[in-house]
């Protein structure tokens, strides 16, 4: 399941810096993760790393997109090369 940023979010920037697969960026109205880039960090780390450093908590699992730890770790090696 990729990630979302809630508007609980502070704009504080953490979360990009942390994604060790680039897929947060600011949009519009603030900072969005791309589902199609966000692993979850499954392969890279034990827990999302956006998620452990958002000091306001906006990071959430979303619902809309379901996946396994197989799938995340296909995508993983998809977005890889």
């Amino acid at each position: 399941m990729a990630l979302y940023i809630t508007e609980d979010c502070i704009s504080c920037g953490v979360c990009v810096d942390e994604c060790p697969n680039n897929a947060i960026d600011y949009a519009e109205s603030g900072y969005a993760i791309n589902p199609d880039l966000c692993t979850e960090c499954v392969g890279d780390f034990d827990a999302p790393q956006c998620m452990e450093n958002c000091p306001s908590e906006a990071i959430q699992p979303d619902p809309n997109y379901q996946e396994s730890k197989e799938d995340l770790l296909a995508k993983k090696e998809r977005i890889s090369g």
